[in-house]
């Protein structure tokens, strides 16, 4: 029930948020937050690393640690507006930053710092600070991309629900980077870091787990970890829902009133809107649930006894005191689409600045029409035209990012997989997520120079010095000229290394 705006209002709220955030940072006039506490269920967590969830906001948003120990807070280039990354690009230059706080925007100061040893996992370490750049409101920021053995938690929170009173969270997330460990949430857990029976948790989850069988197609599921159960439904499973599929940036939503009822919505975060999958019952498959009995602690990346075998990419999120209106859901969802995730960040598309969204097309003579693309996680090359699916042109679409290991160089991040990168292993090139380690920052990074036959662009591997980035029988590789592989023949090598940055394809 709305107390302080009508649904009118709440529409208007959300009409008024379509305007995307231009070129430079600022503020829009209402934010998530400011949509809930205008519809009487404020906010009592607001956490993102990359923008302002309340127009005001003008704190820090997440503090990284160096390599060397040295911390310092990321804050906004505005207030309400966009992480200023370039902070964190400066003071990580030439060495690496792990995520050491995400702090909460809002007055309850429930910040998340790293977790500790739970019932079913070790202590966490923290996400690496650039893993998973994002182009948002016409500027890069970073979001957290949790692997296994990655988490954050607070255990001694202010205003979050306990005891089987009503809330409401959501967060923007990745479908992209998924899995079926346990349990890549946001949202309320145990106090204590242990499973402490059902319905002593109230999060919202994103991955492939399906753990009462019979799940309706191959996910990825927005569910409900209520403790002891990831649910669909009441009964666990959802016959009419598929899941999300894979697209890069998902609104996943969960409401529970607390004591007989919860739902679950989801929508695409860069277009549309919301869709209720569940709105009924508690549980009935198992007892506990009726009321809950939360605890009040917030954990992100992890199941409530820090069951960490996760992956997933966190971007926003926050969490209510009492069930959101639908209209002040829907007011929100708007907000997100028109934040603008995976739009350009101002950067000229078809160059090597980082920021731009390019292609790369072989020039051999054989070849002229195909480009570098990922399929099945291997590099390929493929014959891409205006006629070719979407899907095609967003595989053969990458996004220029300063290099991992190197910041004279380059790394690729794939375009519909954020997070995922171009590396090479066994001199074979895949699209992998960045798992943060100096092995994979070697691997995804490349130097550009002058095309070996003399025109366009070569990219030499930054860790096998000599070697470039080769197209042979279709498929891609780093390649020695007359080295001792099959894809080392001194045969064409100078055209198949060498490659023509072009407009992106997607």
């Amino acid at each position: 029930m709305l107390r302080s705006l009508s649904i009118a209002g709440i529409v208007a709220l959300a009409a008024s948020c379509l305007v995307a955030l231009g070129a430079t940072a600022q503020a829009a006039s209402s934010l998530p937050c400011d949509i809930y506490g205008s519809a009487g269920t404020p906010c009592v967590a607001a956490h993102s690393t990359i923008r302002a969830l309340y127009s005001g906001y003008n704190g820090p948003l997440y503090q990284v640690r160096r390599a060397d120990g040295a911390l310092t807070d990321i804050g906004l280039l505005s207030p309400g507006g966009i992480a200023n990354a370039a902070a964190q690009d400066s003071f990580c230059a030439n060495t690496t930053c792990i995520i050491n706080v995400i702090y909460d925007q809002s007055p309850r100061h429930n910040d998340l710092t790293i977790e500790g040893a739970g019932g079913a996992g070790a202590a966490d370490v923290g996400a690496p600070a650039n893993a998973l750049p994002v182009s948002v409101g016409g500027h890069t920021a970073y979001g957290v991309e949790i692997s296994s053995g990655m988490g954050y938690r607070d255990n001694s929170t202010s205003g979050v629900a306990v005891n089987g009173q009503p809330e409401g969270m959501y967060m923007v997330a990745s479908s992209t980077h998924v899995n079926g460990g346990c349990c890549f949430d946001y949202g309320n857990a145990e106090t204590n870091n242990q499973d402490t029976g059902n319905g002593h948790m109230d999060a919202v989850y994103l991955g492939l787990r399906c753990e009462f069988g019979g799940c309706n197609g191959p996910g990825p599921w927005v569910e409900a970890d209520l403790e002891n159960g990831l649910y669909q439904s009441n009964t666990g499973t959802n016959a009419s829902d598929a899941g999300t599929g894979v697209i890069p940036y998902v609104t996943a939503m969960l409401s529970n009133n607390g004591q007989n009822h919860f739902a679950l919505k989801r929508g695409n975060a860069q277009t549309g809107g919301l869709t209720t999958t569940y709105s009924g019952s508690e549980p009935t498959v198992k007892s506990g649930y009726s009321p809950m009995h939360q605890e009040g602690a917030i954990v992100l990346g992890t199941g409530g006894d820090n069951s960490n075998a996760d992956v997933g990419s966190f971007f926003e999120g926050v969490m209510t005191a009492g069930v959101p209106s639908d209209a002040a859901d829907n007011a929100v969802q708007a907000n997100i689409v028109s934040a603008g995730y995976g739009g350009s960040n101002g950067v000229p598309g078809g160059t090597l600045t980082p920021g731009s969204s390019i292609s790369l097309r072989a020039t051999t003579s054989c070849c002229t029409t195909r480009y570098l693309r990922h399929y099945a996680g291997d590099a390929v090359t493929s014959v891409i035209s205006s006629a070719s699916p979407a899907l095609d042109k967003a595989d053969a679409t990458w996004i220029v990012r300063r290099g991992l290991a190197n910041n004279s160089c380059v790394s690729f991040e794939s375009k519909n997989y954020p997070g995922d990168y171009l590396r090479h292993s066994n001199y074979q090139l895949h699209r992998q997520p960045f798992d943060g380690s100096v092995l994979m920052a070697q691997d995804a990074t490349f130097c550009p120079a002058t095309g070996n036959t003399g025109a366009y662009t070569s990219f030499q591997s930054n860790n096998y010095p000599g070697y470039d980035i080769r197209h042979y029988n279709s498929n891609v590789y780093i390649a020695h000229n007359g080295g001792s592989n099959p894809w080392d023949t001194p045969s064409l090598w100078a055209e198949d290394t060498t490659w023509e940055v072009t407009a992106p394809w997607a």
